[in-house]
Protein backbone atom coordinates (compact mmCIF):
# COMPACT_ATOMS: atom_id res chain seq x y z
CA UNK A 1 0.00 0.00 0.00
CA UNK A 2 1.35 3.15 -1.33
CA UNK A 3 2.33 6.29 1.63
CA UNK A 4 0.54 9.29 1.79
CA UNK A 5 3.37 11.50 1.19
CA UNK A 6 2.89 15.26 0.52
CA UNK A 7 4.28 16.49 -2.69
CA UNK A 8 8.19 16.57 -2.12
CA UNK A 9 8.70 19.96 -4.18
CA UNK A 10 6.30 21.59 -1.58
CA UNK A 11 7.79 20.03 1.38
CA UNK A 12 11.35 20.69 -0.11
CA UNK A 13 9.76 24.26 -0.67
CA UNK A 14 8.18 24.67 2.80
CA UNK A 15 11.74 23.14 5.14
CA UNK A 16 13.56 26.34 2.98
CA UNK A 17 11.04 28.48 4.14
CA UNK A 18 11.40 27.65 7.59
CA UNK A 19 14.85 27.22 7.66
CA UNK A 20 15.42 31.04 6.27
CA UNK A 21 12.90 32.91 7.73
CA UNK A 22 11.63 34.24 4.39
CA UNK A 23 9.99 33.57 1.20
CA UNK A 24 12.51 35.33 -0.60
CA UNK A 25 15.69 33.89 1.31
CA UNK A 26 14.41 30.00 0.64
CA UNK A 27 13.96 30.76 -3.04
CA UNK A 28 17.44 32.23 -3.44
CA UNK A 29 18.37 28.66 -1.46
CA UNK A 30 16.12 26.45 -4.12
CA UNK A 31 17.07 29.00 -7.15
CA UNK A 32 13.69 29.90 -8.08
CA UNK A 33 11.65 32.54 -8.01
CA UNK A 34 9.43 34.02 -4.90
CA UNK A 35 6.55 33.03 -6.39
CA UNK A 36 7.38 29.74 -7.00
CA UNK A 37 7.90 29.04 -3.31
CA UNK A 38 4.72 30.79 -2.44
CA UNK A 39 2.64 28.72 -4.65
CA UNK A 40 4.79 25.82 -3.22
CA UNK A 41 3.41 26.34 0.15
CA UNK A 42 -0.22 26.89 -0.59
CA UNK A 43 0.08 23.84 -2.59
CA UNK A 44 1.13 22.12 0.67
CA UNK A 45 -1.52 23.45 2.67
CA UNK A 46 -3.93 22.67 0.72
CA UNK A 47 -3.23 18.81 0.41
CA UNK A 48 -2.69 19.00 4.34
CA UNK A 49 -5.80 21.18 5.00
CA UNK A 50 -4.08 23.04 7.68
CA UNK A 51 -2.45 26.75 7.55
CA UNK A 52 1.48 26.12 7.94
CA UNK A 53 2.10 30.32 7.53
CA UNK A 54 0.74 33.51 8.75
CA UNK A 55 1.85 37.21 7.92
CA UNK A 56 3.27 38.68 10.45
CA UNK A 57 3.88 42.77 9.91
CA UNK A 58 6.03 42.46 6.91
CA UNK A 59 6.58 39.24 6.82
CA UNK A 60 5.78 35.63 7.63
CA UNK A 61 5.84 33.50 10.99
CA UNK A 62 4.92 29.84 11.15
CA UNK A 63 1.79 28.71 13.02
CA UNK A 64 1.81 25.94 15.10
CA UNK A 65 1.31 23.06 12.81
CA UNK A 66 3.85 24.88 10.82
CA UNK A 67 6.46 24.15 13.13
CA UNK A 68 5.50 20.83 13.94
CA UNK A 69 5.77 20.07 10.40
CA UNK A 70 9.16 21.96 9.78
CA UNK A 71 10.91 20.13 12.92
CA UNK A 72 9.90 16.61 11.32
CA UNK A 73 10.89 17.90 7.57
CA UNK A 74 14.03 19.10 8.65
CA UNK A 75 14.78 15.35 10.19
CA UNK A 76 13.43 13.25 7.39
CA UNK A 77 15.32 15.62 4.98
CA UNK A 78 18.56 15.34 7.03
CA UNK A 79 18.15 11.54 7.10
CA UNK A 80 17.79 11.56 3.25
CA UNK A 81 21.10 13.79 2.99
CA UNK A 82 23.61 11.70 5.11
CA UNK A 83 22.18 8.20 3.57
CA UNK A 84 22.31 9.55 -0.09
CA UNK A 85 25.61 10.87 0.86
CA UNK A 86 26.79 7.55 1.75
CA UNK A 87 25.79 5.90 -1.15
CA UNK A 88 27.68 8.27 -3.51
CA UNK A 89 31.01 8.55 -1.63
CA UNK A 90 30.76 5.59 0.68
CA UNK A 91 30.94 6.79 4.34
CA UNK A 92 30.30 10.24 2.88
CA UNK A 93 31.72 13.25 2.54
CA UNK A 94 34.36 14.68 4.70
CA UNK A 95 32.83 16.23 7.25
CA UNK A 96 34.89 19.89 7.23
CA UNK A 97 35.73 21.27 10.43
CA UNK A 98 38.04 24.86 10.44
CA UNK A 99 39.89 24.59 13.65
CA UNK A 100 42.64 26.84 15.56
CA UNK A 101 45.61 25.24 15.04
CA UNK A 102 46.90 24.53 18.62
CA UNK A 103 43.77 23.13 20.14
CA UNK A 104 43.74 20.80 17.12
CA UNK A 105 47.00 19.78 17.59
CA UNK A 106 46.93 19.66 21.37
CA UNK A 107 43.55 18.28 22.09
CA UNK A 108 42.04 17.35 19.09
CA UNK A 109 44.08 15.18 17.20
CA UNK A 110 44.36 12.56 19.68
CA UNK A 111 40.98 11.85 20.00
CA UNK A 112 39.63 12.14 16.74
CA UNK A 113 38.97 8.08 15.84
CA UNK A 114 36.37 8.56 18.68
CA UNK A 115 34.48 11.64 16.70
CA UNK A 116 35.46 9.39 13.49
CA UNK A 117 33.30 6.41 15.11
CA UNK A 118 30.56 8.63 16.23
CA UNK A 119 30.12 9.61 13.02
CA UNK A 120 29.75 6.22 11.23
CA UNK A 121 33.27 6.07 9.87
CA UNK A 122 32.55 9.21 8.03
CA UNK A 123 35.71 11.04 7.67
CA UNK A 124 36.62 14.31 9.12
CA UNK A 125 39.04 17.33 7.63
CA UNK A 126 40.21 19.40 10.57
CA UNK A 127 41.58 22.38 8.81
CA UNK A 128 43.63 25.41 10.65
CA UNK A 129 41.77 28.44 10.20
CA UNK A 130 44.18 30.90 9.27
CA UNK A 131 40.89 33.04 7.90
CA UNK A 132 37.39 31.91 9.28
CA UNK A 133 35.01 31.18 6.68
CA UNK A 134 31.68 31.93 5.99
CA UNK A 135 29.61 29.14 6.57
CA UNK A 136 26.49 30.28 5.30
CA UNK A 137 28.48 29.94 2.01
CA UNK A 138 31.94 27.53 1.91
CA UNK A 139 31.86 24.32 2.04
CA UNK A 140 32.66 24.21 5.89
CA UNK A 141 30.08 22.28 8.13
CA UNK A 142 31.79 24.02 11.71
CA UNK A 143 34.24 25.93 13.02
CA UNK A 144 36.10 25.96 16.44
CA UNK A 145 37.19 29.06 17.15
CA UNK A 146 38.62 31.01 20.34
CA UNK A 147 36.52 34.11 20.69
CA UNK A 148 35.77 36.50 23.62
CA UNK A 149 32.21 36.51 22.81
CA UNK A 150 30.42 34.33 20.51
CA UNK A 151 28.61 35.50 17.26
CA UNK A 152 25.79 37.15 17.13
CA UNK A 153 24.75 36.64 13.62
CA UNK A 154 21.05 35.17 13.19
CA UNK A 155 22.23 32.86 10.93
CA UNK A 156 24.70 31.45 13.05
CA UNK A 157 24.69 29.13 16.34
CA UNK A 158 27.24 28.89 18.67
CA UNK A 159 28.29 26.92 21.91
CA UNK A 160 31.12 27.70 23.82
CA UNK A 161 33.35 24.54 24.28
CA UNK A 162 35.43 25.66 27.02
CA UNK A 163 36.52 28.92 28.74
CA UNK A 164 40.21 28.41 29.90
CA UNK A 165 42.07 31.00 32.05
CA UNK A 166 44.60 33.24 30.39
CA UNK A 167 47.82 33.05 31.60
CA UNK A 168 51.52 34.35 31.28
CA UNK A 169 54.20 31.62 30.67
CA UNK A 170 57.61 30.82 30.00
CA UNK A 171 60.37 28.60 30.36
CA UNK A 172 61.78 27.35 33.88
CA UNK A 173 65.04 28.86 32.66
CA UNK A 174 63.66 32.40 32.27
CA UNK A 175 61.60 32.03 35.89
CA UNK A 176 65.12 31.11 37.19
CA UNK A 177 66.28 34.51 35.63
CA UNK A 178 63.65 36.49 37.09
CA UNK A 179 63.15 35.07 40.73
CA UNK A 180 61.55 38.44 41.87
CA UNK A 181 58.40 37.82 39.59
CA UNK A 182 55.44 37.94 41.76
CA UNK A 183 52.57 39.91 40.19
CA UNK A 184 51.55 41.09 36.38
CA UNK A 185 53.17 44.62 36.96
CA UNK A 186 56.29 42.47 37.00
CA UNK A 187 56.49 41.08 33.66
CA UNK A 188 56.12 44.73 31.64
CA UNK A 189 60.45 44.39 32.11
CA UNK A 190 60.37 41.22 30.57
CA UNK A 191 60.47 40.40 26.37
CA UNK A 192 56.67 39.56 25.37
CA UNK A 193 55.79 37.27 22.71
CA UNK A 194 52.47 38.71 20.99
CA UNK A 195 50.77 36.70 18.51
CA UNK A 196 48.92 39.19 15.80
CA UNK A 197 48.96 42.32 18.06
CA UNK A 198 50.01 43.80 21.30
CA UNK A 199 45.98 43.65 21.80
CA UNK A 200 45.63 40.96 23.77
CA UNK A 201 48.65 41.46 26.34
CA UNK A 202 47.20 44.86 26.58
CA UNK A 203 43.34 43.33 27.86
CA UNK A 204 44.97 41.17 29.96
CA UNK A 205 47.57 43.33 31.70
CA UNK A 206 44.41 45.55 32.52
CA UNK A 207 42.36 42.96 33.86
CA UNK A 208 44.83 42.25 36.39
CA UNK A 209 44.45 45.64 37.71
CA UNK A 210 47.91 47.20 35.66
CA UNK A 211 47.76 50.37 35.20
CA UNK A 212 49.50 53.20 33.21
CA UNK A 213 50.52 50.64 30.33
CA UNK A 214 53.36 51.56 28.41
CA UNK A 215 54.33 51.13 24.71
CA UNK A 216 54.21 47.10 24.59
CA UNK A 217 56.80 45.51 22.01
CA UNK A 218 57.82 42.47 21.48
CA UNK A 219 58.16 39.67 18.76
CA UNK A 220 54.75 38.78 16.75
CA UNK A 221 53.76 35.66 15.64
CA UNK A 222 50.38 35.39 14.48
CA UNK A 223 49.55 31.89 16.16
CA UNK A 224 48.91 30.25 19.30
CA UNK A 225 51.17 27.55 19.01
CA UNK A 226 53.76 29.30 17.93
CA UNK A 227 53.81 31.93 20.61
CA UNK A 228 53.86 28.92 22.85
CA UNK A 229 57.09 27.17 21.06
CA UNK A 230 58.42 30.51 21.52
CA UNK A 231 57.61 30.63 24.70
CA UNK A 232 59.53 26.85 25.78
CA UNK A 233 62.56 27.92 23.90
CA UNK A 234 63.12 30.68 26.45
CA UNK A 235 62.27 33.49 23.94
CA UNK A 236 60.36 35.50 26.78
CA UNK A 237 56.88 35.55 28.18
CA UNK A 238 53.19 34.59 26.07
CA UNK A 239 50.13 34.69 27.00
CA UNK A 240 48.56 31.18 26.05
CA UNK A 241 44.94 29.03 27.85
CA UNK A 242 45.27 26.98 30.13
CA UNK A 243 43.75 24.74 27.94
CA UNK A 244 46.01 24.32 25.27
CA UNK A 245 49.58 25.03 27.79
CA UNK A 246 47.92 21.91 30.03
CA UNK A 247 50.76 18.86 28.56
CA UNK A 248 53.76 21.56 28.66
CA UNK A 249 52.64 22.69 32.02
CA UNK A 250 52.51 18.90 33.13
CA UNK A 251 55.75 18.05 31.85
CA UNK A 252 57.69 21.11 32.85
CA UNK A 253 58.70 22.59 29.58
CA UNK A 254 56.50 25.51 30.54
CA UNK A 255 55.29 27.09 34.09
CA UNK A 256 53.28 29.68 34.91
CA UNK A 257 55.83 32.49 36.12
CA UNK A 258 53.02 34.76 37.85
CA UNK A 259 49.49 33.64 39.69
CA UNK A 260 46.42 35.18 37.71
CA UNK A 261 42.91 34.44 37.37
CA UNK A 262 41.95 36.29 33.99
CA UNK A 263 39.24 35.03 31.60
CA UNK A 264 39.14 36.59 28.16
CA UNK A 265 36.85 34.62 26.12
CA UNK A 266 36.06 31.26 25.15
CA UNK A 267 36.79 28.20 22.97
CA UNK A 268 33.12 27.74 20.53
CA UNK A 269 31.89 25.53 18.29
CA UNK A 270 30.06 27.58 15.35
CA UNK A 271 27.91 26.26 12.82
CA UNK A 272 25.14 27.72 10.40
CA UNK A 273 21.84 27.35 12.33
CA UNK A 274 20.26 25.70 10.00
CA UNK A 275 23.10 22.51 9.75
CA UNK A 276 22.89 22.56 14.04
CA UNK A 277 20.97 20.10 14.76
CA UNK A 278 22.18 17.77 11.53
CA UNK A 279 23.29 14.16 13.10
CA UNK A 280 26.81 14.96 12.30
CA UNK A 281 26.88 18.02 14.63
CA UNK A 282 24.84 17.01 17.38
CA UNK A 283 27.42 14.21 17.48
CA UNK A 284 30.72 16.37 17.10
CA UNK A 285 28.56 18.40 20.17
CA UNK A 286 28.88 15.18 22.39
CA UNK A 287 32.59 14.73 21.40
CA UNK A 288 33.67 18.14 22.49
CA UNK A 289 31.61 17.95 26.05
CA UNK A 290 33.45 14.43 26.47
CA UNK A 291 36.60 16.00 25.89
CA UNK A 292 36.03 18.99 27.77
CA UNK A 293 33.55 18.36 30.48
CA UNK A 294 31.68 21.70 31.37
CA UNK A 295 33.31 23.44 33.99
CA UNK A 296 31.63 26.19 36.62
CA UNK A 297 33.49 29.03 34.65
CA UNK A 298 32.05 27.38 31.04
CA UNK A 299 28.61 27.50 32.30
CA UNK A 300 29.03 31.22 34.01
CA UNK A 301 29.97 32.51 30.28
CA UNK A 302 27.25 30.68 28.74
CA UNK A 303 24.65 32.64 30.79
CA UNK A 304 25.99 36.06 30.01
Amino acid sequence: MPRPLPPLLASRAFDALARCGSVRSAADELAVSHTVVSRHVHNLEAWLGVELVRKAGRGLTLTPEGARLATQLRKAFDIVADASAELRHGVGDALHICCSAALASRRLLARLPELKARLGGRDVLLQPNNNRPDLSRDPVDAEIIYLESPPQAGDLHAEMIVRPRIIAVGSPTLKAMYPELRCPADLLGLPLIHEQSTRQWETWLERAGVTNLPRLSGVQLWHGHMTLEAARLSQGVALVSETIAADNLATGDLVEVVPSQIFLGGFYLVAAARNWDTQALVAVRQWLRDIFPTNPTTREASRE
